[in-house]
């Protein structure tokens, strides 16, 4: 006696779940090497993120900026300043270089590895952020509340478009300055003060 087969046919194809694939995660050495052309970018937890050119009313915006709090360091040796690109270690595993449009190391904490061909092995005591049309909202605060997470004793974001900056810091509210409002630098760059109408214009 012959019994049929119930078993599936061998042109049966059986589907399987396949697990989504995990972007690979660089490492800051790892990013340090890489070849970028001359293409900006940033490690984020471990994914590269390219920055598009910036336009000009953020190049502009973070030059008058930058150029001013360099200055007054500088004259009164404070301690160093850096420009846009300049990438700071802010984490690891996984691994977050970013780079802000300025930042400042106080003196007494600049190091030997802070003025070498690395990513600074030192959190800055102050960065400014300059604010592109085309970032988001969350993507600003996320930023922001790296730097502070990470040590940053103050961080300021400026928006060109609005004329405003707002000074962030880790034991105060938010402070907002506007047209006619004056930006200190407090107890990290002691001395230091500019009305928004000359980072404006």
């Amino acid at each position: 006696m012959c019994y049929a087969s119930h078993n599936q046919s061998e042109s049966e194809v059986i589907p399987m779940a396949v697990p989504s694939q995990q972007p690979y995660l660089y490492t800051a050495e790892e990013f340090a090497a890489m070849q970028r052309d001359g293409w900006r970018a940033e490690l984020i937890k471990g994914e590269v993120v390219a920055m598009p050119a910036a336009f000009t009313d953020h190049g502009r915006t973070a030059m008058r900026l930058s150029a001013l709090a360099a200055v007054y360091v500088l004259d009164h040796q404070l301690g160093e300043t850096y420009t846009a690109e300049t990438g700071f270690l802010i984490s690891r595993n996984p691994d977050t270089v970013r780079a802000p449009d300025f930042s400042f190391i106080q003196a007494s904490r600049v190091t030997i590895s802070v003025l070498g061909p690395s990513w600074g092995g030192v959190i800055p005591d102050l960065v400014a952020e300059v604010i592109s049309s085309s970032d988001r909202a969350n993507e600003i605060d996320q930023k922001v509340q790296m730097w502070l997470k990470a040590g940053v004793r103050v961080v300021w974001v400026a928006w060109p478009q609005t004329h405003i900056i707002q000074v962030y810091n880790p034991q105060a509210p938010v402070q907002l300055l506007r047209d006619g409002d004056v930006l200190s630098g407090g107890t990290v760059i002691p001395g230091f003060s500019v009305a928004l109408s000359r980072i404006f214009g």
